[in-house]
């Protein structure tokens, strides 16, 4: 039952992430539209992986994963008072450490903004760079509210909150964008909406964050143990995720270098990925974390394995055909919802390099979603930052090979290619190591049910591919191209899912089982209610 209840709060989340996702695609869509892949979009995507950098520490990355196993143990062998006080200790220190670091980095970029040796490209980085820097601490506050609140399986609260900054982005697009004349201010517009972005996804939260016991309150004692649990738990976790943001930024800094087109052509490539991924996978990751927790502090350690089985399966038999679908579609796709104005046909097509190359990761990105929650749940931190660090050090030696060895218009692609191998062995290392801790996740389960959606995926994506060629030239000699690709794209990916699930369906695949009962149990909740 508590598998089920697992998926359907992995759906529930979902459906939210999910309108976040599509709010995001025509933010992107309205985005490059504006700026296509020029130097001011490219210096606004490596300027805002800044704040996400410390929003993966201190929000809802090391702090937040180490935070919720402590809370809900303090929850339920200390009661709820002293679960919020030692919230409220929380709070307090991470916002006194946040400020700081915006202090100092607003600070410091001003200097570095008036350096002599500064090159054109990171002269157009920095003031972007300043101006969201402060966006820090309201996100990560958000964050903490949002972990609370999952804590509390909250999830609707929480899994609406990113949707904000996509409704706050687009509306200045539309209304603020269009009072600014040239792209260089209007990418400073840009960058202050974000930074009011971030106020309004931790104000949101305010009044759920009420209704569940929070009160408002400054607290310092930093000597509790269970605040000094909670940081020693996040130590190594914001070790890891430290060298992997910095591993991002470099990364960034490197498709900089590469061309002024490139960081932009991966932004909208990881934005076309992030959308099947935030369907379930993300999803499922932040209703695991405090499930598991749960069952860790009772000691339930058959039902944990069995949470994490049913959840992997579940995500390989979605994510499976998402990855093949995006891959032999990338360009087809990119073209249909990005090529307009400033987004050109070769924005299109650098676009589509990197998305292809992309398009793999949706099967690997997602086995950390599974796996790495219950290393938290287990209060171990350190075992997932180890292995970061391998495949970490990994993409990095990968990402300065593809960089060195592939053509100009390809070595962005192989930035996208070198994150989809390191992720694969990251995910391949925590499944052996979760083993060796948890005992049996029937592995070998895992692999028959891949194989069958691998092959389904095979067929679904030859019928997409064929279909979007007969009916996009088919519809051309009747309608423009782009109302050709609008109908029929679509059109294609819906014949193909269609392929895939009778297949599902016709040889009962057990994955396709797993989602229909966590459909017919949120229907039921519904009819209840």
């Amino acid at each position: 039952m508590e598998n089920k209840n697992v998926i359907r709060f992995a759906f529930t989340v979902g459906g939210f992430t999910m309108m976040s996702r599509f709010l995001g695609m025509i933010r992107d869509i309205l985005t490059a539209g504006v700026f296509g892949t020029s130097l001011a979009m490219s210096s606004f995507v490596v300027a805002f992986r800044i704040p996400n950098l410390f929003r993966a520490l201190f929000g809802e990355g090391a702090l937040s994963s180490a935070f919720v196993p402590v809370f809900m143990d303090s929850r339920r062998n200390d009661g709820e008072a002293a679960a919020w006080r030692l919230a409220r200790r929380v709070v307090t220190l991470v916002g006194w450490v946040l400020l700081g670091i915006v202090l100092a980095g607003v600070v410091g970029m001003g200097w570095a903004m008036h350096w002599p040796g500064l090159n054109e490209k990171w002269a157009a980085v920095l003031p972007l760079a300043r101006i969201m820097l402060p966006y820090v601490f309201f996100i990560c506050m958000a964050a903490l509210a949002m972990a609370v609140l999952n804590s509390y399986r909250l999830f609707s609260v929480s899994a609406f909150t990113p949707a904000l900054l996509n409704i706050t982005w687009i509306l200045s697009v539309l209304f603020l964008l269009p009072l600014v004349k040239g792209s260089s201010r209007q990418i400073v517009v840009l960058a202050w909406t974000v930074f009011a972005a971030g106020v309004v996804q931790l104000v949101y939260q305010l009044p759920a964050l009420w209704r569940v016991g929070w009160r408002p309150g400054v607290d310092t004692d930093w000597r509790d143990p269970r605040v000094k649990r909670v940081f020693m738990l996040m130590g190594p976790s914001a070790l890891g995720l430290a060298v992997n943001q910095v591993n991002v930024m470099i990364s960034s800094g490197l498709a900089l270098w590469v061309g002024t087109w490139a960081p932009s052509a991966l932004f909208y490539a990881e934005r076309l990925i992030y959308f099947p991924q935030g369907i379930l996978a993300t999803s499922l990751g932040t209703v695991l974390l405090p499930v598991l927790s749960d069952f860790a502090a009772q000691k339930k350690y058959d039902d944990m394995r069995a949470a994490v089985h049913h959840g992997l399966r579940t995500l390989l038999f979605v994510m499976t055909p998402a990855a093949a679908g995006l891959f032999i579609l990338a360009r087809p796709i990119v073209g249909m919802l990005l090529e307009r104005g400033a987004f050109d046909p070769t924005s299109t097509e650098l676009t589509a390099r990197a998305l292809s190359f992309y398009a793999p990761g949706l099967v690997v990105f997602c086995l950390a979603k599974v796996f790495v929650p219950a290393f938290y749940a287990l209060q171990d931190t350190k075992t997932p930052v180890k292995i970061g660090l391998c495949s970490v050090s990994l993409g990095f030696t990968l990402n300065i090979l593809f960089v060195l060895t592939l053509p100009e218009y390809w070595k962005h692609a192989g930035l996208a290619f070198s994150t989809v191998i390191a992720e694969g062995v990251n995910g391949t290392l925590l499944a052996i190591f979760l083993h060796r801790r948890l005992g049996p996740l029937d592995i070998p389960g895992v692999l028959r049910g891949f194989g069958r959606a691998l092959l389904a995926a095979a067929a679904m994506a030859a019928v997409a591919a064929a279909a979007e060629q007969v009916l996009v030239s088919r519809l051309h000699l009747h309608l423009s191209h782009q109302v050709s690709r609008f109908i029929g794209v679509p059109a294609a990916v819906l014949l193909g899912m269609g392929v895939y699930f009778a297949l599902a369906r016709l040889f009962r695949f057990p994955e396709l089982g797993f989602v229909m009962e966590a459909f017919r149990a949120r229907k039921d909740r519904k009819a209840n209610v």
